[in-house]
């Protein structure tokens, strides 16, 4: 394995700004001079640019990669969902573009309050804010325009290789959608690949939201306990979008909302990725990540995944958060020690923890997080009841001790 580019150039964004396309371009070909024969395959497993970084290097290797308007559609939120439209009509919200940019973007908007918004291309719920009037929107559109160049920038330079119809062509980078809200009962995404027309879904994962407006993650939690004819409807739906937009050699995940209540199932999102946060809960429950399948597919080889053949009956991520309307802002003060991991790991060997703050940091500097709150820290475990995996996250936060200095006691 060689590594293309440093997560300061593809992932943190160091300098404020990611590497170029272009630039990524050229970096790539001059590693691949090196190699002798060339590279076996390209991959990736981030968000965005990666996402789109990677089927266009690949192309340019001559290697298996899925069609770039295909990508496209995945991964431009708008087009997405005219596309969703065409395919899955009852499963899509009402939904507009929006230009941030205009002289008075409130006069813009066509669909009712309250609704969401967010970029055209972002990750991580960045810039995307609950609107339930015109004053909302005109206090996030200040943020929304300082900020948005971020993902814009280079998501336009992949757009510019796509052909795309004019109703695409004016909704660029620098642009927001507005969707109606569809948070309503559980979530959870499914997570597959194409193959030569075939699309396979391998896992159904649960995503389990906290705070304010239903908005930020608390847990994602494998295999999803949702009802197996919820799954089926979910993976029936999966596969007759990727093969709409001709979608192949790729990877995707989907994320749904079922509403328990009159069994209405809606389409949240597209992404032809997939989820690194679900790699561990695959590895502890069916004996293998999901990289397996990316890397088989990169290789040009049809995915082999086992199943259930992990340690575990099932597996989740917790998202440790503080949350804004409890601490607006402040220093952190403690982080847990490499002592403290480790009493975890004693106990549960598997686990794996990730604080995502340092010591003497604000939080505002944590990169790409929702409008909501802070994640702090992240938790990987393992069980074979779901009363045992809430006890043993319970027993490991004791083990994690935070502290911060709000800015607002």
């Amino acid at each position: 394995f060689h590594s293309l580019f440093g997560l300061g150039e593809i992932v943190d964004a160091d300098d404020g700004d990611y590497l170029s396309l272009s630039d990524a371009r050229k970096q790539a070909k001059a590693l691949f001079a090196k190699i002798d024969g060339g590279p076996d395959a390209i991959m990736g497993y981030w968000d965005f640019p990666t996402t789109a970084y990677v089927p266009v290097i690949a192309r340019d290797a001559g290697l298996p990669a899925p069609p770039l308007d295909a990508v496209a559609r995945c991964e431009h939120k708008y087009w997405s969902r005219l596309e969703q439209k065409k395919a899955l009509p009852d499963m899509v919200p009402n939904f507009q573009a929006l230009n941030p940019f205009a002289d008075d973007p409130v006069a813009e908007v066509r669909i009712d309050y309250p609704f969401w918004l967010k970029p055209v291309k972002s990750h991580s719920s960045f810039l995307g804010f609950y609107i339930d009037g015109p004053e909302a929107l005109r206090e996030h559109i200040p943020e929304i325009r300082e900020k948005i160049g971020l993902f814009g920038r280079p998501f336009n330079e992949f757009l510019a290789l796509v052909d795309q119809p004019d109703e695409v062509a004016a909704v660029d980078g620098h642009h927001c959608i507005a969707e109606e809200i569809i948070s309503t009962g559980f979530q959870a995404t499914v997570e597959g690949y194409c193959w030569h027309g075939e699309v396979q879904v391998f896992g159904t994962i649960d995503s389990l939201r906290s705070g304010k407006h239903h908005s930020s993650f608390s847990r994602y939690q494998y295999p999803s306990k949702l009802p197996r004819k919820v799954q089926a409807r979910m993976i029936k739906a999966a596969r007759t979008f990727m093969r709409h937009i001709g979608y192949d050699q790729g990877t995707f995940n989907i994320e749904f909302f079922w509403n328990h209540e009159d069994d209405s199932l809606m389409l949240l999102e597209v992404n032809s990725r997939i989820s690194k946060s679900h790699s561990p809960l695959f590895l502890m429950v069916d004996g293998a990540t999901n990289h397996k399948v990316s890397l088989d597919l990169a290789l040009g080889r049809k995915p082999v995944m086992p199943h259930r053949e992990g340690e575990h009956e099932l597996a989740g991520k917790f998202m440790m958060r503080l949350f804004k309307d409890e601490v607006s802002d402040g220093t952190v003060c403690r982080i847990p020690s490499e002592e403290d991991i480790d009493r975890v790991r004693k106990v549960y060997p598997d686990a794996f923890v990730q604080p995502l703050v340092e010591d003497g940091m604000r939080l505002s500097d944590l990169k790409f997080q929702d409008s909501y709150s802070y994640e702090i820290a992240v938790v990987f475990l393992g069980a074979d009841r779901q009363k045992q995996l809430l006890d043993r996250f319970a027993e490991v936060e004791e083990f994690l001790p935070f502290k911060f200095d709000p800015d607002d006691h």
